[in-house]
């Protein structure tokens, strides 16, 4: 080369020098050529650089040979400075300052070459792409669009020294060759994404109330793979694609019953088709629309595989899936979870033992990490869900029962059923572990047959040392019972005698059932005893108490319109009352225990007949023909009110049964016979009278004689 004899003439001159010394003349005037050459050789550079980078001129010229000039170029500057500074640059600089300086401009000038060579270079890659993108090879041309990254933004690993980093990046082509290389960026990124589109073609259609989906994807792996490569390593941002799948496919296939059809063989055997028919009408999902969690695995599988063909390695740390996983893997393993998996948890013990969920859920876990989609070690969804199986199962179980409970306690009380037909009074008197015969309530029936149930399953399950999924659930139920039903029966109880009746034996029906298993070890036992007795008792006590009250308000208009006569109003409140207690009696006596009937009409009548007495002793004044009347109107309630019991016998168990029957006997006796009856207050008439009463009497019945005052004096 020409340039290249630059140098050897150079030294040649000074072979007349004995020591070979470099003179300055002689340096000088190399320099000075090579100045000249390299100035000119900038002035083409610079004229090409504006065309390409400023002017935006046609040009044709490569710029493979200015890169060829300027290499050549550099190492024979590098060599000029390097004789000189090794020959004695500092003597040089001693013996002329304007010779150090031609060496300064000189190095000035190398760095100008380098960063001329540097803008070349990125010319000649811009040029590569487009002979790249003309044969469709999209992977080199993102390899080339990397080093064209790295050469406008800096990057150390790729040696540019900082000098000419720096100069480069305040040039004023440097914006427009970042331009040039963000469009060519955004051109191979939207000829990347066209491709991939005509490969991977992703569909919905949306009809009035229904939805399908369609995946078809190209079996031209090579292809379609090389594309997804250069796509995903362009920086895409995969969000579109992510946001299609899991609105249009994943949620539907989790939430939904979807129809799935795949064809191997689509498009004449070069695509594979994945359609995806579901409605898309608004309505709650129920338990029977909910799709079986083993249909939600099947059909997920069949989606990944279908997309698998994409499925590279990008890089060394990810592959296609693992990118789409990060967009959707989160809403994907909660919706998996919390509307598939715990709704498919058993609630039955049958159930239980036959349920393969967890290891279906651990074995579709290892696909969904055999895919990449997750990463096991950090998605620990599904793994938590099996960790937590037997709690969710034990939850869910419970909460079955109690639903079916609160169920059954729903249910009318009236719907009733005879219990213990054989246990008669005399029977259960002598065996007081004996229930009585009564009725019950079927509801309370089918509810002791579900606590029976749930002290079995330990049982059922055969495993001695596995956790029992219901402890403590019998005593919940039964403090439920207690709580609901007075709760969810309120009106019924307090206005409808049978029903308070019913909801009576039901609670002691419950005790007995809880005192025959004091040995389940049932939480609470004392407790929920105590609370089922006094429950049944008051409730049933309201209901005589508000029976006494309709009574005692019939007996209010109990009023006397003669001195001398009755009337017919006493007569006819009495029979309404006596009427009264026999409808309560049709209601009460087939359905309440025989001695529990006993004593709830003892304590009606008690009070009726209190209160006739009372009316009777508020009379000053007793005509015969009213004394008459009023035995009569006694003999009424002494007739009908044994007949009001099971046994007639029965009603000498009202306290104030014999204190009526009293007062019947001295509405027709004598001075002598009053006197006789009380017998110095050793007669029957001191058991259920104070002499003040007696006295009253005699002075209502009897006129003022000398007799009745002898009479009187011996009530004491």
């Amino acid at each position: 080369m020409v340039e290249s004899k630059v140098l050897l003439e150079t030294f040649q001159e000074q072979g007349g020098n004995g020591n070979n010394a470099v003179t300055i003349e002689s340096v000088k005037s190399s320099i000075a050529k090579m100045v000249v050459r390299t100035e000119r050789f900038q002035g083409r550079v610079r004229k090409h650089i504006d065309d390409n980078y400023t002017e935006f001129m046609p040009n044709h010229t490569t710029p493979d040979i200015f890169l060829d000039k300027s290499s050549s170029l550099c190492v024979e500057i590098s060599d000029l400075l390097n004789s000189v500074g090794n020959e004695g640059l500092g003597a040089l600089n001693d013996a002329s300052g304007e010779l150090a300086k031609s060496s300064r401009d000189l190095r000035e000038l190398l760095l100008g070459l380098r960063v001329s060579e540097h803008i070349l270079k990125l010319d000649d890659l811009f040029q590569c792409v487009e002979e790249a993108k003309a044969t469709k090879d999209c992977l080199v041309v993102l390899d080339l669009m990397g080093k064209l990254r790295c050469l406008i933004y800096g990057d150390a690993a790729n040696g540019i020294p900082h000098d000419v980093e720096r100069i480069f990046q305040s040039l004023e082509c440097y914006e427009s060759i970042k331009v040039k290389y963000q469009v060519q960026a955004h051109l191979l990124q939207q000829n990347l994404q066209e491709r991939f589109d005509r490969l991977m073609q992703l569909n919905c259609k949306s009809f009035q109330t229904s939805k399908c989906v369609t995946l078809l994807v190209s079996k031209d792996q090579a292809q379609l793979q090389d594309i997804v490569m250069a796509l995903f390593q362009e920086r895409y941002n995969p969000a579109k694609l992510c946001a299609f799948l899991l609105e249009q496919c994943i949620e539907p296939l989790i939430q939904k019953p979807v129809s799935v059809s795949y064809n191997e063989n689509a498009k004449d055997g070069t695509h594979i088709e994945l359609t995806l028919s579901y409605s898309i009408k608004d309505q709650e999902t129920s338990q029977l629309l909910r799709p079986n969690y083993a249909d939600v695995f099947t059909n997920l599988r069949q989606l990944l595989q279908t997309l698998s063909i994409i499925n590279c390695s990008v890089n060394d740390e990810q592959h296609v899936f693992s990118i789409i996983g990060d967009h959707i893997k989160d809403r994907m393993l909660d919706l998996l979870v919390e509307e598939c998996l715990i709704p498919a948890v058993p609630e039955t013990m049958e159930e239980y033992q036959r349920s393969t969920l967890c290891h279906d859920v651990t074995q579709f876990e290892h696909f969904l990490a055999d895919t990449f989609l997750i990463n096991p070690d950090q998605d620990l969804a599904l793994g938590k869900f099996t960790n937590l199986f037997d709690t969710y199962y034990r939850n869910r179980l419970s909460a079955r029962v109690l639903a079916t409970a609160r169920e059954i306690m729903q249910r009318d009380l009236q719907d009733m059923e005879l219990v213990a037909a054989s246990n008669l009074p005399a029977n259960v008197a002598s065996n007081p572990f004996l229930f009585p015969r009564c009725m019950i309530s079927k509801s309370t029936l089918d509810f002791k047959k579900l606590l029976d149930r749930i002290l079995r399953q330990p049982t059922d399950n055969g495993d001695v040392d596995a956790p029992d999924p219901l402890n403590g659930v019998v005593g919940l139920l039964l403090e439920t019972y207690i709580d609901e039903v007075p709760k969810v029966h309120k009106k019924l109880l307090q206005s409808i005698p049978q029903q308070s009746a019913l909801f009576h034996n039901n609670c002691m029906y419950l005790t007995h059932w809880v005192a025959q298993h004091v040995n389940q070890d049932i939480d609470s036992f004392p407790s929920l005893f105590k609370m089922l007795q006094t429950t049944g008792t008051k409730y049933l006590r309201v209901q005589i108490s508000y029976q006494e009250s309709i009574l005692m308000e019939i007996m209010s208009g109990f009023e006397f319109d003669s001195p001398h006569t009755l009337g017919t109003v006493p007569l006819k409140l009495v029979r309404q009352c006596l009427r009264q207690l026999e409808l309560l009696k049709n209601v009460w006596q087939q359905v309440l225990p025989e001695n529990v009937y006993n004593s709830s009409f003892c304590e009606l009548l008690h009070p009726f007949i209190n209160e006739l007495v009372a009316r009777v002793f508020k009379l000053r004044d007793i005509s015969a023909t009213m004394a008459s009347e009023l035995s009569d109107l006694i003999d009424v309630v002494l007739e009908k009110a044994p007949l009001l019991f099971h046994d007639p016998n029965e009603v000498v168990q009202v306290r104030t049964w014999q204190k009526l029957q009293q007062l019947k006997v001295m509405m027709n006796a004598s001075l002598k016979e009053f006197t006789e009856l009380w017998c110095d207050g050793a007669g029957p008439l001191t058991a259920n009278y104070q002499a003040s009463e007696i006295k009253h009497l005699i002075r209502a019945l009897f006129q003022d004689t000398d007799r009745r005052a002898k009479a009187i004096t011996q009530i004491v």
